[in-house]
């Protein structure tokens, strides 16, 4: 352990007593009225104070105006060493950084954006191995190959030379696969294709609140489009657009309300017939015919006066 370490961690009285000195330090590296009240000083070593000092300034609450003064060895003059804002112990801070590659989400991804994959991507294998061979046109061989390489030769296209008196029996891989339409570098793996069948399960799989309370599942369903491949086991194409699901890739086990055998529209019920006819007019006279009543429309002389009519 060094002598440095093992001396007093005691703030130097001279540069603990300096608070004006650093106060005038912060207000000089600050604005105007940002530097408040002296908050503590910290020791750093001998005769090396540092002293805080509030920081007003908006956006940074928590941070505070670190001043570090210091005097020579037998020195009674306390100068300034350096000035900085630096965060309290209740500071706001940004949060820590993360790499692109772990804070990247599902969907995050616009119009014009690359995302590259890693070399050693776990979900990607090699579309094709083995070692390339000439294809069966090729005027070089294997020898004359690396010996182009190595001399940075031109060689022009046309029948084999004397360098060949052999042509090749097959292609290379890559040269047939390019013919086929199917050179690709690299393809998805069997850990990259379980990891997007979970992930697709979990979005649109039986689990879900809408498969729930389905009246079937999708493997009975009209509306869905096969797929081939291995993927066509467990998964098929949504092609109804009533349903949350149109142009999704669904487990067959989900299901929703648009089934096409969720349920037969049944005929609407025909009224029954009218108890009153009400297409019919009936007529009714706002007063009685004259022989429809018991009483003779002829009036009596004895009637008239009891006061009948």
């Amino acid at each position: 352990m060094s002598a440095a370490t093992t001396r007093s961690r005691t703030p130097d009285r001279l540069c603990a007593e300096a608070v004006d000195l650093a106060r005038a330090a912060a207000e000089e590296a600050a604005a105007p009225g940002i530097v408040g009240e002296h908050v503590g000083a910290v020791s750093e070593g001998d005769r090396v104070v540092t002293h805080f000092f509030e920081c007003r300034e908006l956006g940074y609450r928590g941070w505070r105006w670190a001043v570090t003064v210091a005097r020579a060895s037998r020195a009674k003059i306390v100068t300034v060493d350096e000035a900085a804002l630096l965060p309290g112990p209740d500071a706001v801070l940004a949060p820590e950084w993360v790499p692109w590659s772990e804070r990247l989400r599902p969907g995050d991804m616009g119009p014009g954006d690359l995302l590259p994959t890693d070399a050693e991507d776990l979900r990607l294998e090699p579309g094709y191995t083995g070692e390339d061979e000439p294809a069966p046109n090729s005027p070089v061989s294997h020898e004359l190959a690396d010996l182009v390489e190595a001399e940075d030769a031109d060689v022009a296209a046309g029948p084999p030379s004397g360098f060949l008196p052999v042509v090749p029996s097959r292609g290379s891989i890559t040269g047939v696969a390019e013919e086929l339409g199917m050179r690709r570098a690299r393809v998805l793996s069997r850990y990259g294709l379980y990891t997007a069948a979970d992930r697709w399960e979990e979005a649109f799989g039986p689990k879900t609140p809408m498969a729930q309370s389905a009246p079937a599942a999708c493997v009975t369903c009209g509306f869905l489009a096969p797929i081939g491949g291995s993927l066509g086991q467990a998964f098929g194409v949504c092609a109804n657009e009533f349903s949350p699901a149109d142009g999704r890739l669904v487990s067959l086990t989900y299901g929703c309300g648009g089934h096409s055998e969720a349920a037969v529209m049944p005929r609407p019920p025909q009224p029954p017939s009218p108890v009153i006819d009400e297409t019919r007019v009936d007529p009714f006279p706002l007063r009685p015919a004259p022989d429809s009543g018991s009483v003779a429309a002829t009036a009596d002389e004895d009637s008239e006066e009891l006061g009948h009519s």
